[in-house]
């Protein structure tokens, strides 16, 4: 059985196409998921709107107690992680991370960015081998095979890997660097662009993407069959 989180970062709660304002990218990952289930209703899909509901921008406190060892913090250490260690836990469970994120003046939400602050933990996802002075770093997420769906729309146009904008685009390219450090190297991307052009370059964006969308739950979905017949019994 296979364990999907999925996160939408859109401050839009609504759907484009049916709600005013609403959210191309969360139409890209509830598209993702709602094929998902069509297919496998028996998998497990956690939900986290944390578009609407953000999780707690870092503090001193969290810092410090972060950077603490386990055994030896103290209570209030242990309740100001309490937040992250249920973030991080969904993380661990999951086998495939699906993201919905527009791209929000270059980069990505800050409430997306808050949940990655609050992920990316020493001694939960990232292990720091002292011996090692060059490359002290272990990701703790690699102990096995975990995809990222990274579904985002963007106002303008060019911002794919080789377009005009490509350089002043800085969401996937951060989301792929901040997951790839904790050991999530298994990426899949696909846009929408040109909403700010509308008309038929959206639309035709819009439906090129979709259709991206269920060929790669087909995709995975067949990979994930042949890997689990090809473990031992």
């Amino acid at each position: 059985m296979t364990h999907i989180l999925h996160l939408d970062a859109s401050a839009r709660p609504g759907f484009a196409g049916q709600d005013l304002h609403g959210s191309h990218s969360r139409n890209l990952s509830h598209r993702f998921v709602s094929q998902w289930q069509a297919r496998r209703p028996q998998d497990v899909i956690t939900y986290r709107d944390i578009g609407q509901n953000p999780p707690s921008i870092i503090s001193h406190d969290w810092i410090a107690s972060s950077f603490t060892p386990e055994p030896k913090r103290e209570a209030w250490m242990r309740e100001t992680l309490a937040e992250s260690d249920r973030l991080v836990d969904e993380l661990i469970a999951a086998d495939v991370l699906v993201i919905g994120t527009p791209l929000y003046n270059f980069g990505m939400p800050a409430a997306l960015k808050a949940w990655i602050d609050q992920i990316v933990r020493p001694g939960r996802t990232v292990e720091v081998d002292e011996s090692n002075l060059l490359d002290p770093y272990v990701p703790m997420l690699a102990d096995r095979p975990r995809h990222v769906v990274i579904l985002t729309a963007r106002g303008g146009i060019g911002f794919d890997a080789g377009g005009e904008m490509a350089h002043m685009n800085h969401l996937e390219p951060n989301l792929i660097t901040a997951l790839g450090f904790i050991g999530i190297t298994r990426v899949h991307q696909i846009a929408i662009e040109g909403q700010e052009v509308d008309g038929e370059l959206l639309a035709a964006s819009v439906a090129q993407a979709l259709n991206k969308v269920d060929a790669l739950v087909a995709q995975l979905q067949g990979e994930m069959t042949v890997a689990r017949q090809a473990q031992p019994a």
